[in-house]
């Protein structure tokens, strides 16, 4: 079984092939084409029981590019690893390539100082403002926050400005 950091430096043809890919019809944008072609993709990482799927796209290729990413999110956003390994730099951009490994990390150190932002902030070596600021970019991320720092009643952060 192959641990979820290395799942997430795979390329798409490598995490491909750890996959299992189903292509459908579904409804949506491209008209006619939509009904006729099985361009929709759903792409499921069985190891770890998660899936994700994309036909926002007419070509079935970019659908299984989109899902690939969605999944990689996915992971990031729901397998957490300890001990916590921060993130090789501070910033990242939401559309970059590591941007799923950058978020599992960052939210690894997050788990393991027990949902407290001030604690997690601190062993980042950043402001909790700062630390605030990059959860709340991702509007995903920030739901998955408030999510998780409900269900354990702690406090939440204000969102910031």
């Amino acid at each position: 079984m192959m641990k979820r950091d290395d799942i997430l430096r795979l390329d798409d043809a490598q995490l491909s092939a750890c996959c299992k890919l189903e292509f459908y019809k579904d409804s949506g944008p491209g008209g006619q084409k939509r009904n006729k072609t099985s361009s929709a993709a759903r792409v499921t990482l069985p190891e770890f029981g998660i899936s994700a799927t994309d036909c926002t796209e007419r070509s079935q290729v970019r659908n299984r590019a989109n899902a690939l990413k969605k999944l990689r999110v996915t992971l990031a956003l729901t397998v957490r690893e300890t001990p916590a390994v921060p993130p090789e730099r501070l910033e990242c951009s939401l559309t970059h390539a590591d941007y799923p490994l950058y978020l599992a990390h960052l939210l690894d150190v997050y788990s393991e100082n027990n949902w407290d932002f001030k604690a997690a902030a601190a062993v980042l070596g950043i402001s909790a403002t700062a630390f605030v600021k990059k959860l709340y970019k991702d509007p995903v991320v920030w739901q998955m926050v408030l999510k998780e720092l409900t269900a354990r009643n702690l406090p939440l952060p204000k969102p910031p400005k």
